[in-house]
């Protein structure tokens, strides 16, 4: 694997700052609890910069982050790894497109893995647009190399992936689009949390699913899937219908 052969964050003074921000961001909005989460970036072709074990990610400071090689061996930090990096090293080794790895445990998000639900419905449009979907991977026991074998088929195609009964790992171009993905997981699952609770899920027709992958394709987001299609002859109400032209029409005009 050469250096110019896949994505890194560039410089690994930003990279510090962001792995701590990005850390204080997840604590704060309780996406993780305690010590609990991951967050990693990649600065070359083989060396991984990473959070270490035993810190809660609120309280990061740069100098206590590590580096490691694409093998999991140490080779810089004053503070030992995660056990869990083995999992970002898979990813960073199937996807030479990411640049950062993000695991948490967002409460609702985690909640759907726990319940073994997954979140790919074609439900909300600007999740269509960004994410696809966000498929569950079967249980994986932590610390080891079995945690990755069940999402290895996911990772390799999807941006953010649910951790049935552990929570949920996103990947970017950055520490803060990797970051952002987890928050709009959190964000889908809480609103697919209230439709259930209010007893209906209207999904996008086909044709409006259509006009949201095209759209994706002009704002370069190739080589994703797209969310579970919906199957002929159904379809949104007149309402989510006119809510979905006007986020279409939005998403355009940002751009």
């Amino acid at each position: 694997m050469c250096a110019d052969s896949v994505a890194t964050v560039g410089s690994a003074f930003t990279a510090r700052q962001d792995i701590c921000e990005m850390g204080r961001r997840i604590y704060a909005r309780a996406f993780v609890a305690a010590n609990d989460g991951n967050i990693s970036a990649r600065l070359s072709a083989d060396r991984i910069l990473c959070s270490p074990t035993g810190v809660s990610k609120g309280y990061l400071q740069e100098d206590m982050l590590a580096i490691c090689d694409m093998d999991g061996t140490q080779v810089s930090g004053p503070l030992k790894i995660s056990s869990e990096i083995r999992m970002h090293l898979e990813a960073y080794k199937l996807r030479s497109d990411i640049a950062a790895v993000v695991h948490a445990h967002p409460p609702t998000a985690t909640g759907f893995a726990v319940a073994g639900l997954d979140l790919t419905q074609c439900v909300l449009p600007e999740v269509i647009v960004l994410l696809g979907g966000v498929p569950l991977a079967p249980y994986g026991t932590p610390g080891g190399p079995d945690i990755f074998e069940p999402m290895r088929p996911l990772v390799e195609k999807y941006d953010a992936v649910l951790m049935a009964n552990h929570g949920a790992v996103t990947m970017g171009k950055s520490v803060q689009d990797a970051h952002f993905k987890m928050e709009t997981v959190e964000h889908f699952a809480r609103i697919a949390l209230v439709a259930r609770q209010l007893g209906a899920t209207n999904t996008l027709s086909e044709a409006h699913v259509q006009e949201l992958l095209d759209l994706r394709t002009r704002f370069g987001i190739t080589g994703r899937p797209g969310c579970a299609r919906p199957e002929a002859g159904t379809g949104s109400t007149d309402l989510v219908e006119q809510i979905t032209r006007q986020v279409i029409d939005r998403l355009r005009a940002s751009r």
